[in-house]
């Protein structure tokens, strides 16, 4: 069984009946977000690679129809049209690290119906979770204002997966390394980690804790000073430090409390202990809004730790994401449900000095004053490129959250820009819709006749 039984079993059921109705041809299927969440100006486009991962090796084979068919309660030979199947479409997508805004197509699949539809639960799944983690890591590394950014959100990621992607995304903002050794040697990125509470509590006194650590990893060291009392820990740790001339490279870690207050009281007894040059790192429920609050603060933090609230982005769990078909077999098709209306055919997005994006029709020319977001990579379900590197996304989004008015940039109350959409596309719209509500409107009522208005269908006399 492989991933594609990965898969919301309504997309099988669809399949299964297009191929009985010999409905083959051709659909575009558009991803996009429809609102931002609260407290987004932007969104970091995420989760490509993944998802073209799997559209590449997506192939069904007998034990995916063995699957299918025993989630179905139906005998195997009712799924057969499903075997051997495999992607063989294109996609035009963002690539990763770019910045989107609400309604911008961050990818687009063109592929036989049944293939395309396929597609949507993991391709969605990629895209939705993956930009929701890329977005906060970015504000996070905004809020920092510089001070270098870790993650250590693995322990409470939702599944090991999910904490190696949050480690990708977090370097892809910028962050200056991860607590996920996996991550960090599969992807270069460095590797970072002090110790626990419970490594404190094991021996009998923090100096003896803070002494058979730094035997154990000569150079420099970090130290975590609120095991108990946090002042007295800054103490005996600067004691350690000084002893053993450990100063230049370590670091103490503040991970409760009043942070921005113990900052300042650790760095006093740091320097009078002359050790200017031990840093502190401050953990423990950080997100981009502490870290926001204690740099304006000034507090003399060196580097933050984010975890928990970072790795499943806690204020904004999730995306308005949508997956929606927006041609078939040339035909441009449209959903007119109450605030869920999607606009119909292939699209390009434009991006505009400024971020004022334009959304076009995929076949409009370029509007001359923009550069096109969409890019093809994929065709005939084959990469059309290397894949990129991560220093190449970290690159990308570096360059558009320069580009990115200051008010979408605030970690509190930003404002987003929104995209406008050409004159064509709105045309195309209009004439889909009518186009939809000639053929879907109900025939006129007859008027009653005046014999059957005036109730001689009554059962009885008078």
């Amino acid at each position: 069984m492989s991933d594609v039984t990965t898969i919301d079993l309504y997309e099988v059921t669809m399949a299964m009946s297009y191929l009985r109705e010999g409905m083959t041809g051709p659909a575009t299927f558009s991803l996009f977000v429809r609102d931002l969440p609260p407290e987004r100006g932007f969104l970091v486009a995420a989760g490509l690679e993944s998802a073209l991962d799997y559209l590449g090796d997506f192939h069904v084979g007998p034990e995916d129809v063995a699957a299918f068919a025993a989630a179905l309660h139906r005998p195997q030979k009712d799924l057969e049209p499903l075997l051997g199947l495999a992607f063989a479409g294109q996609v035009r997508a963002v690539p990763e690290g770019r910045i989107v805004l609400a309604g911008e197509p961050l990818l687009e699949v063109t592929a036989p119906l049944p293939q395309a539809q396929l597609a949507e639960t993991y391709v969605l799944n990629q895209l939705s979770h993956q930009t929701a983690i890329a977005s906060k890591a970015a504000r996070c590394v905004l809020a920092a204002a510089g001070h270098p950014v870790v993650d250590f959100s693995l322990r409470r990621s939702h599944g090991p997966q999910a904490g190696f992607q949050a480690a990708r995304l977090g370097a892809m903002a910028g962050f200056a390394g991860t607590s996920n050794v996996a991550a960090a040697t599969a992807l270069g990125i460095p590797a970072v980690g002090t110790m626990a509470h419970s490594y404190v509590e094991a021996f009998a006194t923090e100096e003896e804790a803070f002494r058979a650590f730094a035997r154990c990893h000569p150079g420099p060291v970090t130290l975590l000073v609120d095991t108990y009392v946090t002042e007295e820990g800054v103490r005996v740790a600067a004691r350690v430090l000084r002893d053993l001339d450990r100063g230049p490279g370590s670091a103490i870690r503040l991970d409760s409390g009043d942070l921005g207050a113990l900052a300042a009281r650790a760095r006093s007894l740091l320097d009078d202990a002359g050790l200017p040059d031990v840093r502190i790192i401050a953990s423990g429920g950080l997100d981009e809004y502490v870290v926001d609050d204690l740099v304006r603060s000034g507090a003399p933090i060196d580097t933050y730790a984010v975890g928990t609230r970072v790795g499943v982005s806690s204020d904004a769990p999730y995306l308005d994401s949508a997956y929606k078909m927006v041609e078939y077999d040339g035909r441009p098709v449209m959903k007119l449900s109450s605030a869920k209306v999607t606009a119909p055919g292939a699209k390009q997005v434009f991006r505009r000095t400024a971020y004022a994006d334009v959304i076009r029709r995929a076949d409009e020319p370029s509007p001359g004053d923009g550069s096109p977001m969409l890019e093809p990579v994929m065709r005939g379900g084959q990469r059309t490129g290397s894949r990129p590197t991560l220093d190449e996304c970290r690159e990308r989004l570096a360059a558009d959250l320069a580009g990115l008015p200051p008010a979408a940039r605030r970690t509190r109350a930003p404002v987003a820009p929104r995209a406008t959409t050409s004159e064509r596309l709105g045309t195309l719209s209009r004439d889909v819709r009518r186009r939809i509500d000639e053929r879907t409107s109900a025939p006129p009522v007859p008027a009653l006749s005046e014999h059957a208005a005036s109730g001689s269908h009554r059962s009885g006399p008078r």
